[in-house]
């Protein structure tokens, strides 16, 4: 059953997460590796901990959240529409597939220095170098997303008259929104990355990656660095355990959601 099996991969995910923590916990203590390099686990999950406390870094993963917020919203305005344009046009698709392709491989933080010189040492840089990032896996999941509807509903739709935004509308959209929440779920990870790690980079503002530049600048701030690491892979895993609970309650008949589901 689906409740079982979810109990058991949360307590298989449990475990490699204790055993990674015991693992480093060990290697610490036994100075294997200096503690100026790798502090114990248990000191920066404490100090993680205590960060939660503290209402200056709070503001500032707040600053971070609302950049990544900002930034994947705009992906989505932008990758979407602009896909179903893509994938409903051949003709356009053709005139701008060499422009998309010499742009896509294109790193966000070279654009960096760029971006900066435009929009100044601000929040908008940042929220631009995010949302440039996160619209491809959005942009080509829509893409392939209507490559992959039904062609017999669409012929269906067509032999009864419906215009061609009728179908896109009935058939190729609802179609294609698992695969645009799929690529919205991987655009949320690259859109948190780059948001902090423009932040360290860019060194500029307030933020979450503000707070581990400046740990990584201090002379014992080895455990500072690892607690941030911490935070930002904790918001990391909310965000994609969020998105997926989204994902399977709006698309359940989906194949990767149904095996998840009842076992007769």
């Amino acid at each position: 059953m689906r409740g079982l099996r979810g109990r058991r991969d949360l307590l298989l995910g449990a475990l490699g997460v204790l055993l990674a923590f015991g693992v480093c916990e060990a290697v610490s203590r036994a100075g294997i590796v200096r503690r100026s390099y790798l502090p114990p686990a248990s000191e920066v999950l404490g100090r993680a901990l205590e960060l939660a406390g503290d209402g200056t870094f709070l503001a500032g993963v707040g600053a971070t959240l609302h950049a990544w917020a900002l930034g994947l919203g705009l992906a989505c305005a932008i990758a979407v529409p602009l896909g179903l344009l893509l994938g409903s046009v051949p003709v356009v698709d053709a005139a701008v597939r060499a422009i998309v392709e010499f742009l896509r491989p294109l790193p966000s933080v070279a654009l960096i220095p760029l971006v900066s010189l435009l929009l100044g040492s601000g929040t908008e840089t940042e929220v631009a170098l995010v949302t440039y990032a996160s619209v491809w896996p959005i942009l080509f999941n829509t893409v392939y997303g209507l490559g992959e509807t039904d062609p017999l509903a669409k012929d269906t739709l067509r032999a009864f008259g419906f215009g061609r935004l009728s179908v896109l509308l009935r058939v190729e959209l609802p179609g294609t929104a698992p695969f645009i929440a799929a690529g919205i779920r991987i655009s949320a990870a690259v859109a948190l990355i780059l948001a902090v790690a423009t932040e360290i980079l860019a060194g500029f503002g307030e933020g979450l990656g503000i707070f581990i530049a400046q740990a990584g600048l201090a002379t014992d701030g080895t455990r500072d660095v690892l607690a941030g690491v911490v935070w930002a892979g904790t918001l990391g895993l909310l965000v994609n355990g969020a998105l997926v609970w989204g994902e399977r309650r709006l698309f359940p008949w989906t194949p990767a959601h149904r095996g998840s589901g009842v076992r007769r």
